[in-house]
């Protein structure tokens, strides 16, 4: 598709802050309105329209990209797409430790303990360290408030989460960044441990790089939209 509109702008309207293209409404690939709920994201979003320069490229434009899911695919039932989203807290990076090297238990140890003390104590819930790769079910109780804490976002911080958790591997770590445990590069840093324990003992493989480069554009666009997200409503949507 190729750029038809001379000016992108932004207008508060009932359902949010939408973006517009010479005047009109922009819609979503399931023809409802882009709007957003701060007028931060939606400059944000118009941003990426004014930087179109003739053919669109969806990959280009990221934040539009986690609205279009936000408003087609989550808001209509917020719960279920949690519920969805939760079940990864069943088999958390965090919990997967290796039996060797011992450096490279000792770096995960280091790493990854601290991130799940914070979750104990926040939510009061115990985990089930693993050392291997076989599965072991994490208790119940501990499955259900990890639940709970995704559940009360609302659609586009589980769209900007949806994205950090799949990339991470890791519920934890997504909720420690929704809550500000952690920062951006925290969370990284430990999601890619094993990987960049890899690339210290063997080099890098450039496909492996362009791959990388890849999930950390998408990384940073999520983290980008839950920053947009956490500031402060001007007007409810959902």
């Amino acid at each position: 598709m190729k750029r038809f509109w001379k000016t992108e702008s932004v207008e508060r309207t009932e359902s949010g802050w939408e973006i517009r293209l010479d005047g009109r409404p922009v819609r979503t690939p399931g023809r409802m309105p882009l709007a957003v709920p701060t007028q931060a994201m939606a400059d944000a979003i118009a941003e990426e329209w004014r930087a179109v320069a003739e053919d669109i490229d969806p990959r280009a434009m990221p934040l539009t990209g986690l609205a279009n899911a936000a408003i087609d695919r989550i808001a209509p039932d917020p719960r279920t797409f949690a519920a969805g989203l939760a079940r990864y807290g069943e088999s958390d990076l965090l919990c997967y430790r290796s039996d060797h090297p011992v450096l490279l238990r000792e770096r995960q140890d280091r790493v990854w303990d601290g991130p799940l003390d914070w979750a104990r104590s926040r939510y009061d819930v115990h985990f089930e360290i693993v050392t291997g790769i076989m599965h072991r079910d994490q208790p119940q109780a501990t499955l259900a408030r990890l639940a709970d804490a995704i559940t009360a976002r609302d659609a586009f911080e589980l769209a900007a989460l949806s994205q950090v958790v799949t990339i991470t591997g890791s519920l934890v770590l997504a909720l420690a960044l929704a809550e500000r445990a952690l920062d951006a590069d925290a969370v990284w840093a430990a999601a890619n441990l094993d990987e960049d324990w890899q690339i210290e003992q063997w080099g890098e493989d450039m496909f492996a790089t362009q791959a990388r480069a890849v999930r950390q554009a998408d990384y940073d666009a999520a983290v980008r939209f839950l920053g947009l997200t956490a500031s402060k409503r001007d007007i409810p949507v959902v």
